[in-house]
């Protein structure tokens, strides 16, 4: 099974299909195993994981991990933790940020990638656009609806913004955030990392 993984991440790293359209070149990010049971679906690389080829490894990831309770040892064990973003390669600028991922990385590869984690696994999704792709179409049309709605997805699947530093104003406006739905995350992935061991 390992070997299958790492030959899986190997194809992936050696991805080049969207080159023509990624302006610093593809350097494809992920982390992942048949063991992972919790699967964190984000965004996209920023500059700073682009850089460095670690996923998560900027501000944003330093939110994200006060938000799940993780520590960094945890967050980047590949045994517990798959980070699969929506695009693996930094997709260049656009107005007010980052461009979306790329549309062509997801079919590609998430589902070989999904169909070698546990069933059981706990699904995170970070943003918009992971919410759009595994979220039923009546989730909700705002990202506030489909986050608050969590309860209805919990405990498999808990919806998050993206934790960008607008997400600071963004917690402010919605305090139900913090009191209810972090603290359940932080339960729940306590919960899967007890049964890794």
């Amino acid at each position: 099974m390992e070997r299958d993984d790492a030959l899986l991440r190997d194809e992936i790293s050696a991805c080049s299909f969207c080159a023509p359209y990624l302006p610093l070149g593809p350097r494809p990010v992920t982390q992942f195993s048949g063991t992972s049971r919790i699967l964190i679906i984000g965004q996209a690389p920023g500059t700073k994981v682009h850089a460095s080829g670690i996923p998560w490894a900027d501000d944003s990831g330093d939110r994200l991990r006060e938000w799940t309770g993780l520590a960094p040892e945890a967050f980047y064990d590949p045994a517990k933790v798959a980070l699969v973003p929506m695009g693996f390669c930094y997709p260049g600028k656009a107005a007010g940020g980052d461009a979306p991922p790329r549309p062509e990385c997801a079919p590609r590869w998430h589902r070989r990638i999904l169909d070698r984690l546990p069933a059981d696994r706990l699904t995170l999704l970070v943003g918009s656009y992971a919410q759009q792709a595994y979220l039923p179409r009546d989730a909700g049309k705002t990202l506030v609806e489909r986050v608050r709605g969590f309860e209805r997805f919990a405990p498999a699947v808990f919806p998050t913004p993206h934790p960008s530093w607008r997400s600071a104003g963004w917690q402010r406006r919605n305090p139900w955030f913090e009191a209810e739905l972090l603290p359940a995350l932080r339960a729940e992935i306590k919960r899967r990392l007890d049964q890794n061991g």
